[in-house]
C-alpha cells in the first residue's frame, strides 16, 4: 500500500509541476518523466510495450488524480452551501464542472447558487445599473436548462427553472410546461401544484388554476396548506368572476 500511495503522489506532483511551470520546457518535462518512468528512447519491441505500458500507468494516476479533484471540489462546494456561502458555493461548484462537465448535480447547485447570488448583487453605486444580478439569473437559467438537457426527468432542476421564471424573471408560461411535466414524474409534489396553479393565474387560465388548487385540497395532509389552497381558490373564482 505504501509503494502505490508514493507512486500515485510522484505521479500527481510531476502533473501539477507540469501545469503550473511556466518555465520548464516540454523537453525539460519529458527528460524528467523519462528519468522517473526509466524510460529513454525505446527502439525493440519489447522496450517500446514496456514504456507503453508504464505510461498507461501514469494516465491512469493522472485520471485518478482529476477526478479526486473534482470530487473535493465538490465537496467543499457543500460545505459552503450548508453554511449558506453561496458565492464560494458558486465558484467551487463552477471548478468541480471543468473535472465533471456532464454532471447534471453540479448544474443544479450552480443555477440555485447564482440565483441565490442574484439576491446579493444590489445596486451599491445607487446609478440604476443591474448588470450583475442580471447577469446571474441568466447564469442559474442556463445551469437548470443545462442540467434538465442531461437528464429530463431531473425534478429538482425542472422545478428550480420553473421558480426561476415565476419568481425572478416574470416569465410565468415558461414555468408551466416544466411543472407539467414535473408533475407527471412526482404526481402529488404540492409545492410544485402550488407553482403551477399561480403560473396558471399569472396567465390568466383560472379554470386550470381553479382545478389545480382543487387537487391540492384533496391530497394534502396538511391544515395549513388546504387552507392556503382554499384562499388561493377563492382569489382566482374572484379574478374570474369580474372578468
Amino acid at each position: 500500500m505504501k509503494k502505490l500511495s508514493f507512486a500515485f503522489a510522484a505521479s500527481f506532483a510531476l502533473f501539477a509541476l507540469a501545469l503550473s511551470s511556466c518555465t520548464k520546457s516540454n523537453k525539460t518535462i519529458i527528460r524528467m518523466q523519462h528519468m522517473e518512468e526509466g524510460v529513454g528512447s525505446p527502439t525493440s519491441i519489447d522496450e517500446l510495450k514496456a514504456a507503453i505500458s508504464k505510461y498507461e500507468e501514469r494516465v491512469a494516476d493522472i485520471q485518478l488524480a482529476n477526478g479526486q479533484i473534482g470530487i473535493w471540489h465538490k465537496i467543499l462546494a457543500t460545505r459552503y452551501l450548508d453554511k449558506k456561502m453561496y458565492g464560494e458555493a458558486l465558484k467551487s461548484f463552477q471548478k468541480a464542472l471543468e473535472y465533471y462537465p456532464n454532471n447534471q448535480n453540479l448544474y443544479y447547485y450552480v443555477g440555485l447558487c447564482a440565483g441565490y447570488m442574484s439576491h446579493a448583487s444590489m445596486d451599491f453605486d445607487a446609478d440604476g445599473r443591474e448588470e450583475k444580478r442580471e447577469n446571474y439569473l441568466k447564469l442559474s437559467e442556463e445551469a437548470y436548462s443545462r442540467a434538465i438537457e442531461i437528464e429530463p426527468r431531473y425534478a429538482r432542476a425542472l422545478y428550480g427553472l420553473a421558480v426561476l421564471y415565476v419568481f425572478e424573471l416574470g416569465e410565468d408560461e415558461k414555468a408551466i410546461p416544466l411543472l407539467e411535466k414535473l408533475l407527471t414524474i412526482e404526481t402529488k409534489n404540492i409545492d410544485a401544484m402550488f407553482l403551477l396553479a399561480r403560473a396558471y393565474y399569472m396567465n390568466y387560465d383560472f379554470d386550470k388554476a381553479v382545478g389545480m388548487y382543487d387537487k391540492i385540497i384533496s391530497l394534502t395532509k396538511s391544515p395549513e396548506r388546504k387552507a392556503e389552497a382554499e384562499a388561493n381558490r377563492e382569489i382566482v373564482q374572484n379574478a374570474a368572476y369580474s372578468k
